[in-house]
């Protein structure tokens, strides 16, 4: 035997092995560890909803309350100010409005700087100014929503994107504030509206994402209680600042607060590291959750995707996931889902009609707009929780009817409350009570929409809906402009209108939750009719 064969058989194993190898034994390693989604590694090892998740829940959702404070800032720099005779000559201190006036017989109380309609002249001929500068505002929302949504699913990320829209908020807020004419504020009002469109929507995705599944669709419901919160706090923003301009500015100031303070504590959604690719990053995040909520992740767990964890599969199953996939056009070609699509749509655009318009025809009361704003406001978060409780227990079909009744019949009564003295009250009651059941409803149809269709085509169906919630915004500042009792008449056919035709919707509680269109199409052949 050679000196060195006696060497070679003294060293240990790892100095003997070559590096290559090594390496390989390290992979081996890798491969070895247990692969597992995001929501079973919620559920198993790091809370579905424990310290970590809530904190970071209630500092994502104060968003909303922004989106809610540029969104409705509206009906406090819109309004048409009290006015009084500056002469006793040619005015008549009792008419109804200023253009039965002389022009130089009258003065705005406030002065011309108190609202963009006293400035820039936007009444008699040119009110309609006022109702197309809020309707081109959340046409621009629409159009933010999708921007936003699209880059916040790819480069930009959820954080990210909800920090560019907050960003844009108190930078177009301010500019609004400076702006020479109504051409100009319209302009920069679009650009605000761009933003806020997004800002709800990434505020929601990177809120709920974190969280597991079976506190998702509670946490995602309860995001709308923020939503409130910024317009209650919008009341007493605008009580302080009596100016439009300076309210403008004003109600920058809490994006600017929440850009600086809040969201360096915010963490980017794990989900979306893990589907760029970010997996140690995913890791991390995953890792502070388990830490954060008194729970262990072990070391030979790691994150992957769906198809990776199940990358053992045999190939039958894989075709079978890979035909998995549907678009609108699939929607409109079964006339099951044709019909539920076209009720869909319908009753999200009256109930979107009815809530944002009952929000803005508080300048039509006659009564304390700054009181009126915030009991509306206050008036939606038992609505929600009302929903919330009930849901499970009546269904969603009769909850939706009865909602959705509920505020017609408050708007009717509204709508035929004339006069002056005690039936100013009576008509700020039927405002409250007309959006404390549109609120309700508002709160079940994102859940109700999505029972309604399945898997393989759910977003685009809701994709759908959601758009038609936006154009119903769109329309109701124009039913606003037109005063007097037009209004509630509107709001109440619309919400009557739309109980109606939840009736012939079906209830889906304790049903499932199809995943194809074969599927859902025979099991609902089997059913009596389409109204059980």
């Amino acid at each position: 035997m050679s000196k060195s064969s006696s060497v070679d058989q003294n060293l240990p194993d790892d100095l003997r092995s070559p590096l290559i190898p090594s390496a390989v034994a390290a992979a081996d390693g890798y491969s070895k560890q247990k692969k597992v989604t995001m929501d079973q590694m919620l559920e198993k090892y790091c809370g579905d909803f424990g310290w970590w998740q809530f904190s970071h829940f209630v500092l994502t959702s104060f968003a909303w309350a922004l989106e809610g404070i540029h969104t409705m800032i509206m009906i406090f720099a819109d309004r048409e100010p009290a006015w009084q005779c500056s002469t006793n000559r040619l005015c008549d201190s009792t008419a109804r409005s200023v253009c039965d006036l002389e022009p130089g017989s009258w003065e705005w109380t406030g002065g011309a700087a108190s609202s963009t309609v006293s400035e820039f002249g936007l009444i008699c001929g040119q009110k309609y100014k006022v109702g197309l500068v809020q309707s081109l505002f959340f046409g621009a929302c629409m159009i933010g929503a999708g921007v936003f949504g699209h880059l916040s699913d790819s480069k930009l990320g959820r954080k990210g994107s909800l920090t560019i829209v907050c960003i844009m908020n108190a930078i177009f807020g301010c500019l609004t504030a400076i702006s020479s004419d109504y051409w100009t504020y319209t302009l920069f009002r679009i650009l605000s509206g761009f933003s806020t469109g997004g800002t709800g929507l990434c505020a929601f995705v990177l809120a709920t994402e974190p969280v597991g599944q079976s506190w998702r669709g509670v946490a995602g419901m309860s995001t709308f209680y923020f939503f409130s919160i910024g317009i209650a706090a919008l009341s007493a923003i605008a009580y302080f600042f009596q100016t439009w301009r300076s309210l403008y500015i004003a109600s920058s100031i809490p994006s600017v607060i929440f850009v600086i303070l809040l969201l360096p504590f915010i963490h980017e959604s794990p989900r979306w590291c893990l589907v760029r690719g970010k997996v140690d990053e995913a890791m991390k995040i995953m890792h502070k959750i388990g830490k954060s909520n008194g729970k262990h992740l072990p070391d030979d767990v790691v994150l992957a995707l769906d198809s990776e964890v199940n990358d053992d599969v045999p190939d039958s199953q894989s075709v079978s996931k890979k035909a998995l996939n549907g678009s609108l056009l699939d929607v409109l070609r079964l006339p099951l889902t044709r019909f539920r699509l076209f009720l869909a749509v319908v009753i999200n655009f009256l109930c979107s009609v009815v809530y944002y318009g009952l929000t803005l025809n508080a300048v039509n009361l006659g009564t304390n707009l700054y009181l009126n704003v915030a009991l509306n406001a206050v008036a939606e978060m038992p609505a929600y929780l009302l929903t919330a409780l009930m849901l499970d227990k009546f269904g969603r079909k009769p909850l939706a009817i009865g909602t959705m009744w509920f505020s017609g019949i408050f708007c009717l009564a509204g709508s035929l409350a004339k006069g002056d003295g005690m039936w100013k009250l009576v008509r700020m009651v039927c405002g409250v009570l007309g959006i404390f059941g549109m609120a309700g409803t508002y709160n079940l149809l994102f859940v109700y929409s999505m029972e309604l269709f399945p898997t393989v085509v759910r977003n685009a169906a809701l994709g759908c809906a959601t758009q038609a919630s936006q154009m119903g915004a769109i329309l109701a500042p124009f039913v606003v402009v037109l005063g007097g009792g037009i209004p509630f008449a509107v709001f109440a056919f619309c919400g009557i209108a739309g109980g109606l035709l939840v009736i012939y919707l079906p209830e889906t509680l304790n049903r499932p939750l199809y995943d194809t269109m074969a599927g859902m199409e025979e099991a609902e052949a089997k059913k009596p009719s389409i109204l059980s």
